[in-house]
């Protein structure tokens, strides 16, 4: 197979044109925002978020309105939902979120189930990457520029707020407000890659990025440029083992972001286990 089979006949077609695009931007700033959530722990609540996303997706559908402004609803209902039910019982938050983020998915199935439409509804839970329309791309493009914009101009108050809450709070941030303000850009963030994933698959770009860039390096300012870079690298990858292989391409684009993890995992130079135990084994050796 020569270069231009490779790399340039899939972008003779259009489809894959915008796939392309649609795959960049959703990677980029699913990557940045992860940095965030690794740091602050929430990976669970970013699993939250993404599939809870999918009722008020639905029902903005129903309504004409905009998919973002239902996404980031039902992301706030189903925040306000875990903590009263982690602060009004006994049960503990992990299971609070498992509690309601199932809930609200099963909703959104449902919704799904009921509602007729001559769009196939189901391509919001797996995600439909080559089905991309230009109008598509367009919402995709201004909400991935809006989460980066406000990720980039408060970057400081989101990295202080992630390290030392407490610290935050001294120097007159308020850390509620800044919370919030990360789980509205989580919402959006779920529905910009929605297209390319799906709400199954989207936690994995935004985990999966900021947890392999937090192999690599110490740096947090590191880490804003690995986890992107990373993550596009895997994606556009992935998105050409798909069609070349034939195979799904949401699900491609996050088992190569998974195999990249697994890669820095054992060999990475900082914090890969390989790497650790050889160096083990050779200060072992030097004492003798």
């Amino acid at each position: 197979m020569s270069l231009y089979d490779l790399f340039l006949e899939p972008l003779s077609y259009d489809f894959m044109v915008r796939a392309l695009a649609s795959t960049v931007i959703a990677s980029a700033v699913c990557a940045v925002l992860s940095c965030w959530l690794v740091l602050i722990g929430w990976s669970l609540m970013g699993d939250a978020v993404s599939h809870a996303v999918l009722p008020g997706v639905v029902l903005a559908y129903v309504l004409g309105a905009p998919f973002a402004l239902g996404a980031v609803v039902f992301g706030f209902l189903a925040v306000a939902l875990i903590g009263v039910v982690r602060d009004t019982s006994r049960v503990k938050e992990d299971a609070a979120i498992g509690i309601v983020f199932t809930t609200l998915f099963a909703l959104g199935l449902v919704l799904i189930s009921v509602t007729p439409s001559q769009t196939d509804l189901n391509h919001i839970i797996f995600g439909n990457l080559l089905g991309v329309a230009t109008s598509d791309l367009i919402q995709i493009g201004v909400l991935g520029a809006i989460t980066l914009t406000l990720l980039v101009l408060k970057r400081r108050d989101f990295t202080l707020y992630a390290f030392d809450p407490t610290h935050a709070h001294a120097i007159g941030l308020n850390p509620r407000v800044l919370g919030a303000a990360l789980l509205g850009l989580l919402a959006l963030t779920a529905v910009v890659a929605l297209q390319v994933v799906g709400v199954i698959l989207v936690v994995a770009m935004l985990i999966i990025p900021g947890a392999t860039a937090y192999l690599l390096t110490d740096r947090f300012g590191r880490m804003l440029v690995i986890a992107p870079s990373f993550s596009v690298l895997a994606a556009v990858t992935g998105l050409y083992l798909s069609y070349h292989l034939d195979t799904a391409s949401g699900g491609m684009i996050v088992l190569v972001q998974g195999a990249g993890f697994t890669l820095v995992y054992l060999f990475g130079p900082r914090h890969g286990i390989v790497g650790k135990r050889l160096a083990k084994r050779r200060r072992e050796l030097a004492r003798g």
